[in-house]
């Protein structure tokens, strides 16, 4: 009988497709002694379908605080007594940070505002935004700013936003755990919409928010359906104030199974790392997580939180001898 190594070797590896659901499991819960096997297949598998290259990116957050969404995990919430409260960057700002994030080498910059969903104040600013970072820099311009009606998935597809950034948190069964306010469906559309649109979809999720094990398969199979262009992976930094506060870290073998995991049931996808890998993994399983699946990597701090320096991430590359991605030909 051929063990699931075996299976995705030349389901995945061979012929690209993504594991199942239950191939997934599978893989998430195979021993820790399979760990550097599993990780070297997804390496396999990553170099075949997606090739050497990293893409790098920086993201800012434009409206910071005061969300009214329950997200548990988020401290830019407006209904917990987590620290962060309501702040607007000027665009002066912002082209300042796009300039910045495009001299470490990154191709995209990610313009963040926690919100439900934009009003007209929000997309004026995302507008004038745009057409500054334009005329200032040549870098990709992302965006993520919460649930869209169809009208303003146009108007930024209009603007030239190249990708949009649209998480589903978690898988289906376990959202209404994570959130109250709004359902899974709500931001599944979302992400429909942005994809029929032209847009670039960028849609992950967070690992270690109580979760089962079965559930991260679920959510695995749930983003290949999808089938984003990005899945970005953070796993949870606990945050005061929020209701996960008080949840523990994931494990590091926990972690890098998932990755591996989720690479091995998106082959084509860019996998990136994003929030709380240091905490979770720090830097030895940081370069272990590169060589395990993930393509693509934020630089510099989170939206909440701090990450590595920019230049430590770039020395990594380029001692793994990983080529950054050049900057994206699709505008």
């Amino acid at each position: 009988m051929m063990t699931i190594l075996e299976i995705a070797r030349t389901q995945v590896l061979d012929e690209g497709r993504g594991l199942t659901r239950e191939q997934a499991l599978e893989c998430l819960n195979l021993p820790d002694e399979s760990l550097p096997d599993l990780l070297a297949l997804a390496h396999e598998v990553r170099m075949k379908w997606c090739g050497p290259e990293v893409e790098v990116e920086g993201i800012i957050s434009l409206k910071t605080g005061g969300c009214p969404e329950d997200c548990h995990f988020c401290s830019q919430s407006g209904q917990f007594t987590s620290p962060v409260r309501s702040v607007w960057l000027d665009i002066d700002e912002l082209v300042k940070a796009a300039v910045e994030t495009a001299q470490t080498g990154a191709t995209e910059f990610c313009i963040v505002a926690a919100v439900r969903g934009p009003d007209k104040r929000l997309m004026d600013q995302v507008r004038e935004g745009v057409k500054a970072i334009k005329e200032a820099v040549d870098i990709n311009v992302a965006c993520s700013l919460g649930m869209l009606t169809q009208a303003q998935v146009d108007e930024l597809a209009e603007m030239g936003v190249h990708r949009y950034n649209h998480n589903l948190e978690t898988c289906k069964s376990h959202f209404g755990n994570v959130v109250t306010t709004h359902t899974w469906e709500e931001r599944w559309d979302t992400c429909l919409m942005v994809r029929e649109a032209g847009m670039e979809l960028c849609c992950g999720g967070l690992i270690g928010m109580g979760e089962s094990v079965e559930q991260r398969a679920e959510f695995a199979a749930q983003l290949g359906e999808l089938q984003p262009d990005e899945v970005p992976l953070n796993f949870l930094n606990p945050r005061p104030g929020t209701p996960f506060a008080d949840y523990p870290v994931v494990e590091g073998s926990e972690a890098l199974k998932t990755i591996a995991t989720f690479r091995l049931a998106l082959p084509r996808t860019i996998l990136r790392y994003a929030g709380g890998r240091e905490l979770t993994l720090g830097d030895l399983g940081t370069r272990a997580g590169m060589m395990g699946g993930i393509n693509a990597i934020i630089v510099g701090n989170y939206l909440t939180t701090l990450g590595r320096p920019p230049a430590e991430d770039l020395a990594l590359l380029t001692d793994l001898k990983m080529p950054i991605k050049a900057l994206s030909q699709t505008l």
